[in-house]
């Protein structure tokens, strides 16, 4: 089995694809040593990060998050973060943070659970919902003002204290951040804040006046009725993913736009600059957006059922192949275009994962995470198909890339061709290996279809996709969900986040019930359950 891609980045012209067994690849451009792969040469096909080992000799951490800045990177492994420039190590137990914890003499062990990075600047969230930044970040002087000043080490962006931060997303000089409205985040309850340069608008507070501090957009405050679960940045635009808070209507997934406009990339059908949020009309209202990514000038989305959106930027990115580029005519999509797929001959996209945008290229996660799609400008290979011709259709990036196995394969089979081994074992030993590779695409295929069929119905249970990380621990456990273990596992470890989930979901499934009885009949159920499962674990502390 090929290794599945979790998670992808793109930045100004490489690409960065994080697998489940925790390996980072690269390509693209390799100046300034982005690609972490030892050199600073270019990369036409997926290369797996140069093998870092520890202090103590050790190998290192398995990976589990990428980023990708417009000239550096970020891959987080289980305990540091490093960057690169080259292979960079940042430590996040500051002298700050040690001083913080002495104060209030607690011992707290500070991890990270997330990076991100645009332009010239990174940021990490720690294990306490903590958001730090580095590089060329929006600051305050001493005098009050904004200004964009430069820090070497990570620094804490103490306005949050006492909320969770759960989202950030940065572009060029601006920063927007998804966090909890109260101390702990319970689901449903983020807040957008913005802040940095606001030259177009970027930070959708209605002006064009910078911040140097977090402001609350309005139009998603705790008030608002859209549930923001997505957010990304590009230069100096910004896109936001909601949904309905009320779950007595229908699944609605909109995505919201604001900022530059020059490129379309707004998908208004204007060129116009806006600094407030609006919906972008020209998407599907029935569809749930899983994914979404800005470009330098560009916007893409992922629907669950496989459609990919693109608008903003052309040259390059092949979005209008009839544009003229005269006159007025730049070739620009003004308006939300769907990407035809070339696998299917349609405009669905076969196990749709995730969707990441460079300056002027895209790279979409598809097959479930088998297989990514790549497509745009294709300079020093980012498109990653072993070429640097552009594309103006979505193309195979070559994964999985050859490993040494299939490199042994290609040897043994020239070695046997140059010394005339027996025609019979060679053509027995040619029918095994096809009827192994019909039999492992056929056992491809039914995984595809059951891991869809899984995200599917937690689409429509949780309103948010699958993550194989967050899976029910008596499902870890067993091939069979026991519903009853699940809540005693719930209500002994006390998990908010979850029992909020089962409660959505419990009153979501009882305003879809119109018989009065059957509704009381369940209620009944659900609370003789409960009494139980309380006097299970109120029982031992009386013996």
């Amino acid at each position: 089995m090929p290794p599945k891609v979790v998670a992808v980045a793109a930045g100004e012209a490489h690409t960065l694809a994080l697998t489940g067994d925790g390996e980072v690849y690269a390509w693209g451009r390799g100046t300034f040593g982005r690609l972490g792969t030892g050199r600073e040469d270019d990369e036409l096909v997926p290369t797996a990060l140069a093998p870092a080992v520890a202090a103590d000799g050790r190998p290192r951490p398995r990976f589990v998050a990428v980023a990708a800045g417009a000239y550096h990177s970020l891959a987080l492994d289980a305990m540091k973060v490093r960057s690169g420039h080259g292979a960079t190590t940042f430590d996040l137990g500051s002298e700050t943070l040690e001083e913080e914890a002495q104060s209030t003499h607690a011992r707290t062990s500070l991890k990270l659970s997330s990076v991100k990075a645009g332009g010239m600047m990174s940021f990490a969230i720690d294990n306490l919902g903590a958001l730090w930044m580095w590089g060329n970040c929006p600051q305050q002087t001493d005098a009050g003002e904004f200004c964009i000043a430069s820090s070497s080490v990570p620094l804490p962006v103490w306005d949050f204290h006492g909320h969770t931060v759960v989202k950030v997303a940065c572009g060029n000089e601006h920063v927007v951040a998804a966090v909890s409205a109260g101390e702990t985040y319970t689901g449903g309850d983020l807040v957008c804040y913005a802040w940095g340069n606001n030259n177009h608008g970027q930070l959708g507070l209605g002006d064009k006046e910078s911040r140097s501090r977090p402001v609350p957009i309005s139009a998603f405050s705790e008030g608002s009725s859209w549930e923001v679960y997505e957010i990304a940045c590009g230069a100096c635009h910004t896109a936001v993913l909601t949904n309905k808070k009320s779950f007595d209507q229908d699944l609605e997934s909109r995505c919201w736009t604001f900022g530059l406009g020059d490129n379309g990339q707004l998908g208004h059908g204007t060129t116009a600059t806006i600094c407030s949020p609006q919906p972008v009309d020209g998407l599907p209202t029935g569809s749930f957006l899983i994914s979404l990514d800005c470009g330098l000038f560009h916007t893409t989305v992922v629907s669950s059922d496989g459609e990919v959106w693109c608008w903003g930027m052309e040259r390059g990115l092949g979005l209008c192949p009839d544009a003229s580029f005269s006159g007025v005519d730049a070739g620009d999509a003004l308006y939300p275009i769907r990407v035809q797929s070339p696998e299917t001959n349609g405009f669905k996209f076969l196990g749709p994962v995730q969707v990441a945008c460079g300056a002027a290229h895209t790279v979409l996660v598809a097959g479930d995470g088998y297989r990514m799609w790549s497509w745009g400008r294709g300079r020093s290979g980012v498109l990653g198909r072993g070429q640097t011709a552009d594309s103006y259709i979505p193309c195979v990036v070559m994964w999985p890339p050859l490993d040494d196995d299939f490199q042994e394969i290609h040897e043994d089979r020239a070695e046997a061709s140059s010394s005339r081994v027996n025609n019979r074992t060679r053509t027995d030993l040619e029918q095994k290996l096809s009827a192994a590779s019909e039999e492992l695409q056929f056992l491809r295929s039914k995984l595809t279809l059951m891991e869809r069929y899984a995200n599917i119905l937690h689409i429509s249970i949780f309103r948010k996709p699958l993550d194989e990380r967050t899976l029910p621990r008596s499902l870890q456990e067993s091939p069979v969900f026991d519903i009853r273990k699940e809540f005693e596992n719930i209500l002994d470890a006390a998990d908010t986040d979850e029992l909020n989930r089962l409660e959505i979901f419990y009153r979501s499934m009882l305003s879809g019930v119109k018989d009065k009885l059957l509704k009381r009949r369940v209620q009944e159920m659900v609370q003789q359950c409960i009494v139980s499962l309380s006097a299970g674990r109120q029982a031992p502390q009386g013996q």
